[in-house]
């Protein structure tokens, strides 16, 4: 027998789990499209490293990951507090692209290595970060 305290419990784990569907699903291509036409995303100037890892990032990585790392239908947004530094550090990063990664924040599916040196990884990670600290993404403790 299902009681009134059990059903309160069942209640709560939906609305959790609902919330934490909703953060951490990724932005579509859509929403990435009208932030960037409202003008909300900002692409702030840019550092020189910056400069040479967005070339990387529109070789390598935006065709997934989309423009200014925003998001499309084959990849997560990388300007997403998901990607803070305190929840992906700089190495998941470098780890990612040379092993690849297992679908775990998304249902995009698995992302395969890509062919880009640490350097250029680094380089990428510098773009990001960079359009990150822009956008209100600053480093949070990993606490999930």
């Amino acid at each position: 027998m299902i009681t009134s305290k059990s059903l309160l419990v069942i209640a709560a784990a939906g609305v959790v789990a609902l919330g934490a569907y909703f953060a951490l699903r990724p932005a579509s291509q859509q929403q990435a499209n009208a932030t960037a036409q409202s003008g909300a995303f900002v692409v702030p100037a840019l550092s020189a490293e910056a400069q040479e890892g967005e070339r990387y990032y529109n070789a390598v990585c935006a065709a997934c990951h989309g423009q200014n790392g925003q998001g499309t239908a084959q990849g997560p947004a990388l300007v997403n507090d998901i990607y803070n530094p305190g929840h992906h550090g700089d190495e998941a990063f470098q780890i990612a692209a040379r092993n690849g990664v297992q679908a775990h924040h998304w249902r995009f599916g698995n992302m395969p290595p890509q062919q880009v040196t640490g350097a250029e990884v680094a380089r990428i990670v510098a773009y990001i970060r960079e359009l990150q600290q822009a956008n209100g993404i600053v480093t949070r403790p990993h606490n999930m």
